[in-house]
Formats: C-alpha cells, sequence, structure tokens
C-alpha cells in the first residue's frame, strides 16, 4: 500500500490504522434559518416578560439575539459524533507523544464516581451544609497533598498550571508587600527549560523575569544563579525536572541562595510523575509548590480544562492562599472566606469538585508505597523508551550522559540534515498510524525537537510499539522523504498554512471575524479534513 501500512500488527510492531475522515464543515456552515433542536414551551402568564438589568450599561447590551447556528436535533448529533470519529485520545491509542503533559490512564471507576448525579448535580450556590460530602474530599485532598509534597496548607481553586503559577506569583507580591518590600524587589528568576507558564504568569503578575540559561549538565550553573541575585529578588520559579527530563540535583543549593538573597521558591510540580514519594518540595527548601492534578494525579486533561492546579504552601504563605479554602471544625466541614490578606479568587467558585474526586480516589486506591510505585514504573519506562529511541537513526539526544527521570526531549536535527525531513513532518507522518507526537515548546531550543513522556500506565508492548512506529517513519524519511514531508496520507489530522497564522490581519478567533475578515486564506490548504492527504 502507498500508505506503507503493514497486515494487522503484533504485540510491539507497527499498528495498521486509519481514521475516520469526513469532510465535516464548522457548525455555523450547516445552519439551516429557521431549523429547531427543541420548541421550548412559552412561558407562563404570571412569568413576567424579563428586560435588562438596569445595572448593565446600555453600552454593551446586546441589541440583537445571538447568531447562533441553527440545527436540527439530528444535525447536531451527526457532526459531533463524526467529530467525535476525528480525533486521537488516551483511550484510542498511544499517546506517549504528548510529551510533557503527562497523559496516563484514567481508572473508568473514578469516571463512574465523578459522573454520579451525587456529584455531577451539585451547584456552587447550594449552602454548604447540603455539600458536606465533597467539602470532606476536598479537605481530605488537601491533607494528603499536604503529606506528598511537604507544604502546610493547599487552595484547589486554581483551574490549570497556568493559573496555579499565577496564584503563587501573586501571593509572593502580597507577601514582599506586606514586608514593604514591593516594588523594590521585582524580579523573577526561572530557567530557559522550565514550563513558559513560569515566566509569563509571573510577568502577569507584574514581575520583571530574569532567565537562566543550561550549562554543560542541561540545567543552569549554581554561581550563574547567585550572578542574578540582589536586592531585587522577589523569588525563584523552576521546574525540575525541567521539559528535558534532566533533575538538578542541588536544587536545595539553589533554593538557599535565594533565600540567602531574600527571595522566596516556588516549585512547578507538573512534571511531578517521577517523583512521588522520592522527594519532596519541602526538603528541597521551597516555599511553594503546586500540582497538576489532571496530569500527575490521573484526571482527565480536558484540553486545558476544566482542571486543576493544586498550589500548597508554608505557613507563612498560607494567609495569602485563594479565597475560600476549605476548613474543618471538628464537626462540620466550611468554606472560609474570612480571610483578610487573601489575594481573593483566581477563578470562580471553588475550583472542579469532579476533578478533586478522581485524584483523591487514585491517591487513596494507591496509597504511598502505590504511589512511589507510580513514580519508579514511570522512570523504568521512560528510561527503557530512551535506550529504544536512541537507537534509531537521525536521532540525538542533547546532554546524552545526563541520566533522565519521566521525559527526555530529543532532536531530529541530523535526520532533518540528511534528508529535508524535519520534526513537523514526522508528527503528522506518525498520526498515519494513529500515535501522537509532540515537538516542544516555542521558541526551539532544542533543534527539530520531539518530547515524549511515557508514564506508569504503559506496558512494555506498547512502548515497543510507539518505538516501532518512530523506527519505520525514520526509515521512510531515509527511503521516501517526500511520503513523509506530504503526511498524512490516512488521518484527518492536515497540514496547516502558516500564512493566517504569521498575518494577524488574518487572524480569526470566532465565525464571525471570519466572516468579517472575508474568510481570508480559503481553500489555502489546510481547511479540510482531508487536505493534503494522498490516496490511503
Amino acid at each position: 500500500m502507498r500508505d506503507g501500512h503493514t497486515s494487522p500488527a503484533a504485540p510491539g510492531s507497527v499498528r495498521r490504522f486509519h481514521a475516520a475522515r469526513w469532510d465535516e464543515p464548522v457548525i455555523f456552515e450547516l445552519s439551516v434559518p429557521g431549523a429547531r433542536g427543541v420548541l421550548p414551551p412559552r412561558p407562563d402568564r404570571e412569568v413576567p416578560e424579563l428586560t435588562p438589568d438596569e445595572r448593565v450599561p446600555e453600552a454593551i447590551r446586546r441589541r440583537n439575539p445571538p447568531a447562533l447556528p441553527e440545527l436540527s436535533q439530528q444535525a447536531v448529533v451527526r457532526h459531533y459524533l463524526r467529530l467525535s470519529q476525528e480525533t486521537l485520545g488516551a483511550d484510542v491509542n498511544i499517546d506517549i507523544g504528548q510529551g510533557t503533559c503527562t497523559m496516563k490512564y484514567s481508572p473508568k471507576i473514578n469516571e463512574q464516581l465523578a459522573r454520579s448525579p451525587r456529584v455531577a448535580d451539585l451547584h456552587p450556590l447550594q449552602d454548604e451544609r447540603t455539600v458536606q460530602g465533597i467539602l470532606e474530599v476536598m479537605y481530605r485532598l488537601d491533607l494528603l497533598l499536604r503529606e506528598i509534597s511537604g507544604m502546610d496548607a493547599f487552595t484547589l481553586q486554581p483551574g490549570s498550571g497556568s493559573q496555579a503559577i499565577f496564584a503563587a506569583a501573586a501571593m509572593l507580591r502580597a507577601w514582599h508587600e506586606s514586608r514593604g518590600d514591593f516594588p523594590a524587589r521585582d524580579e523573577i528568576v526561572t530557567t530557559i527549560f522550565s514550563h513558559p507558564s513560569d515566566a509569563a504568569a509571573a510577568h502577569v503578575a507584574g514581575f520583571r523575569i530574569v532567565t537562566l540559561q543550561p550549562g554543560p549538565n542541561g540545567y543552569p550553573e549554581l554561581d550563574e544563579l547567585r550572578t542574578v541575585l540582589g536586592p531585587r529578588t522577589a523569588g525563584l520559579f523552576i521546574t525540575n525536572p525541567e521539559d528535558t527530563g534532566i533533575f538538578n540535583p542541588r536544587i536545595a543549593e539553589f533554593t538557599a541562595a535565594v533565600h540567602e538573597a531574600g527571595g522566596l521558591c516556588v516549585y512547578d510540580q507538573a512534571n511531578a510523575n517521577g517523583l512521588l514519594g522520592i522527594t519532596r518540595a519541602r526538603e528541597a527548601g521551597f516555599d511553594a509548590c503546586f500540582f497538576n492534578l489532571h496530569k500527575t494525579f490521573s484526571t482527565p486533561h480536558g484540553s486545558g480544562g476544566p482542571a486543576c492546579g493544586a498550589l500548597g504552601v508554608r505557613t507563612y504563605l498560607a494567609p495569602f492562599l485563594p479565597s475560600p479554602v476549605v476548613t474543618f471544625d471538628g464537626t462540620a466541614y466550611h468554606l472560609d472566606r474570612d480571610r483578610p490578606a487573601s489575594i481573593g479568587r483566581v477563578r470562580t467558585w471553588y475550583g472542579v469538585p469532579e476533578v478533586h474526586l478522581r485524584a483523591y480516589a487514585w491517591i487513596m486506591s494507591l496509597g504511598a508505597a502505590g504511589l512511589r510505585s507510580v513514580a519508579e514504573s514511570a522512570v523504568l519506562a521512560n528510561n527503557y523508551l530512551l535506550d529504544r529511541v536512541r537507537r534509531i537513526r537521525g536521532v540525538a539526544v542533547p546532554w546524552p550522559d545526563r541520566r533522565r527521570l519521566e521525559q527526555v526531549r530529543y532532536s531530529f536535527e541530523p535526520l532533518r540534515r540528511e534528508t529535508g525531513v524535519g520534526s513537523e513532518d514526522v508528527g503528522r507522518r506518525m498520526a498515519d498510524f494513529g500515535a501522537h507526537y509532540w515537538t516542544s515548546h516555542h521558541p526551539w531550543l532544542v533543534p527539530e525537537p520531539f518530547t515524549l513522556e511515557p508514564t506508569e500506565s504503559y506496558s512494555p508492548e506498547e512502548l515497543d510499539e510507539y518505538a516501532a512506529t518512530l523506527e519505520r517513519v525514520v526509515r521512510e524519511a531515509y527511503e521516501d522523504p517526500e511520503l513523509v514531508r506530504t503526511a498524512p496520507h490516512a488521518s484527518v489530522v492536515h497540514r496547516h498554512d502558516h500564512g493566517p497564522l504569521d498575518d494577524p490581519a488574518r487572524w480569526a478567533m470566532t465565525w464571525r471575524a471570519y466572516l468579517r475578515k472575508g474568510r481570508s486564506g480559503e481553500g489555502s490548504g489546510g481547511t479540510g479534513a482531508g487536505a493534503g492527504s494522498r490516496g490511503a
């Protein structure tokens, strides 16, 4: 076959795959004037006609009904079922290539818990006396995360890791303000291979960013850190292991140096999958840390939300935590809003209870020994895959002598130099075999990068299958580079036209903006489900 697929795969070999492909328009293009899926009854006579609230300024009141798509029930169901068939996901394929996102299997019994009407039908405005069960789950999850991290108090309010970082930055600012040190201390130190949100969120909170580059070991040298510390230092925001998978073994010396300069230290532990039960933020000298429950603790990722960036702090920062926090008086659980030093809310209500419940159930089912086993298995899986991948022709491993924990950022620079096929080309071809693939954050600090992060969820056979698929694509790149460069051929993934992305005048974040800008770029390739395909 032209797509290069083999017969149905044996365990550990390349899998035959072909995605469902529908030439499916966006839902606005399917709209038919007058079509209806539901005809709601007219309101009772006793219900007065609604009028705009006088508190809403006239200038921002809607003058016309929203231009929503008009479709029948059948059309809506058909549209979304088709879209659901044009996807890859943790329950469909081996998603090792989601690097740094820690995509792992989420036990379905936890899904049943979260979807129970006792949880799904909760309303955030209910009297707290009627939601004691979920408040107890949140409180107990807080206690578990304290034990895992060594912190003294947690908030489960942030809806993502980035939001947790912003909350931490806001708390550091509030702490320095309470001591009269802000804005004199206005610099946050981070590293280039820490998550980009560490710099971005701190900047949004009002700090200047100082970024350290890696040394010969793949992480910054302690002496370099000391050169940027001083009276303007507010804190250190750092990921460890960084997105290269390399752990900084001198991290306690880093935090000690920052403390000596008068700053505080925040540990971005979104990459904690290889650390559970082995190392804690407290012993490393951190004043705060956060976990992504939608990564390390096996709740669904939710495409960036709804999720939870659980933020923990030491006692001296606890007064500044977002409000409210869950407390227990020995008899009942409460949402404590009487917190005068709090930075306030960072999102509505108290986060996503279904996510909290899933994470709590996962931790309780594993216990302390199980959590440590998760870390050990994740590190073992990553290094097993590393041994397979580094043998593939055209692959380079930056800092090859450094040990890796739960992920590796590899490079296809040799492949690009020898064949003209780059990392993004490989990624599109991997989709032809039903496999995820991820490059890295931009800008590409590692040339032609690809980042793989197997978790404890994967068997050796699945790791072998992924490595064999990657090896197959690389072999194709050397033998028939055009086949790889023009991929995909058996997937709904398509080639993007970078023109609109590079031209702000053509950006369209909404359907209305798309129409207003004259559908610029229409037909330029990459807009249809099958764009750029070669008969599979």
